[in-house]
């Protein structure tokens, strides 16, 4: 008899500890909540975009060198009559240094020299020639004579043949005296050239700017001596206008076949952050270069500069446009990729939940323009339900949607938190003594 007793006294106790298990887990899950973030569906306008990293540089920029070595003298004067340095502008022709032109001085009053030279000997030559003439002359007639009285008694065979000899002789050295001339001629134009080099070595000592612009760099000081060799030495960096400039933009093979030429192009740089700067592509470059694997091209973006501000090598921050979308309902991305739990979606629409939102999220990336389904959900009650749409253009934070069930200002779902109320919260079980102020008592 007492066993039994004691097994039902035990029974009981069992029962009443599950039956207390049972409610304080109910009592737990009637007071836990989930609590759905929404945010309202709006119209609006929407710029599908790609973005990318590019450098300011001038549209067309000329390296002056040196063609001679020597040591820099002084430097010219700019337009605003300074010195020429960093900044400073330039017309076409104006004296940007002066290289000490001793030694090509030399060469050019030694060149002089030989070319006067040259040219006594071309008189002399041609002197040299008519007297060969005025002999050839006198030759022939003596010959002439001799052949009228032939070998005889007033002309000996001797004198005969002599005379023949002379004509030969005098036709000879008449030849001589032609090769003689045209040496000599040659030699004065070959000492013209080599004074024409000479001269020209002597103008390059003078470094002058080729077109007119603004010297962007200066990369030799006064006292400093430059050498030409196979490389000739640069000594200004010249931009032939910066009122025009180039973007020069590296865009990732996967997006090169989104841009044209004429396509338009936004920029900002860190120097003007408020003010947003307008261009367009001009054309594609095709060297393509590789860094760690990942293909990029260089994309030339020309803009106007006519305000000065843009300065060259500054760092842009370039959106190319896609396309545009005015007046559209447009939705967070977020609410595209959001994907409930079945047993928060109503019971009527859990079919929909194990499907989720597939292939929208593809949809949902950033400049994407490729149309698709999805969904997104709306609360209702407790739950939440499905709502499809029609995925259309997306800028990488929201997305064009459109679907008969969505209205503007309709909320939709973009994520979830659990929320307990105050007694969940801090209470361990309901049957745990409180106290003022909420705090639990605690054992000792």
């Amino acid at each position: 008899m007492n066993r039994n007793v004691k097994r039902g006294a035990i029974a009981s106790i069992l029962l009443a500890a599950l039956a207390v298990t049972g409610f304080w887990y109910f009592y737990q899950s009637v007071n836990r909540s989930v609590l759905f973030r929404t945010v309202p569906v709006k119209r609006g306008d929407l710029v599908a975009t790609i973005g990318a990293t590019g450098t300011v540089e001038p549209e067309e920029v000329i390296d002056v060198g040196a063609q001679v070595a020597g040591k820099i003298l002084s430097f010219g004067k700019d337009l605003a009559g300074k010195s020429i340095d960093y900044g400073s502008a330039v017309g076409e022709g104006t004296i940007l240094a002066q290289i000490d032109d001793a030694l090509y001085s030399a060469d050019v009053a030694q060149a002089k020299a030989q070319l006067d030279q040259a040219r006594s000997g071309a008189l002399r030559a041609e002197a040299d020639l008519g007297q060969l003439q005025a002999k050839l002359f006198q030759a022939e007639r003596d010959w002439k004579r001799a052949q009228k009285l032939g070998p005889s008694d007033a002309l000996s065979q001797s004198d005969f043949d002599a005379a023949q000899s002379a004509n030969d002789i005098a036709k000879a050295n008449l030849a001589v005296g032609k090769a003689a001339l045209a040496q000599a001629t040659n030699a004065v134009s070959q000492a013209e050239a080599t004074l024409r080099k000479a001269q020209q070595n002597l103008d390059y000592c003078t470094i002058k700017s080729p077109v007119k612009g603004v010297i962007i760099d200066r990369r030799v000081n006064i006292g400093q001596t430059v050498v030409a060799s196979l490389n000739a030495p640069s000594l200004f960096l010249l931009a032939k206008d910066l009122k025009r400039m180039q973007v020069w933009v590296a865009v990732n093979e996967a997006d090169i076949g989104k841009i044209h030429p004429g396509q338009p192009v936004t920029f900002t740089v860190d120097a003007y952050p408020g003010e947003t700067f307008q261009g367009e592509v001009g054309k594609v470059r095709l060297n393509a270069s590789m860094t760690q694997n990942v293909v990029t091209y260089t994309v030339e973006v020309i803009t106007d500069n006519s305000s000065g501000k843009l300065l060259p090598y500054l760092t842009a921050n370039v959106k190319f446009l896609l396309d545009r979308r005015n007046g559209v309902l447009l939705v967070p991305n977020a609410a595209l990729r959001w994907i409930p739990l079945p047993e928060l979606v109503a019971s009527e629409y859990r079919d929909t939940a194990s499907k989720g939102r597939k292939g929208s999220s593809a949809s949902a990336e950033s400049g994407r323009q490729e149309s698709g389904r999805g969904v997104v959900w709306v609360q209702e009650g407790s739950f939440v339900r499905p709502v499809p749409v029609q995925v259309g253009l997306s800028d990488g934070t929201a997305s064009e949607v459109q679907s008969d069930q969505l209205k503007e200002e309709l909320k939709v779902v973009v994520g979830q938190e659990a929320k307990e109320d105050a007694r969940s919260q801090t209470a361990a079980s309901p049957f745990t003594p409180q106290f003022p102020g909420g705090r639990q008592s605690q054992s000792r």
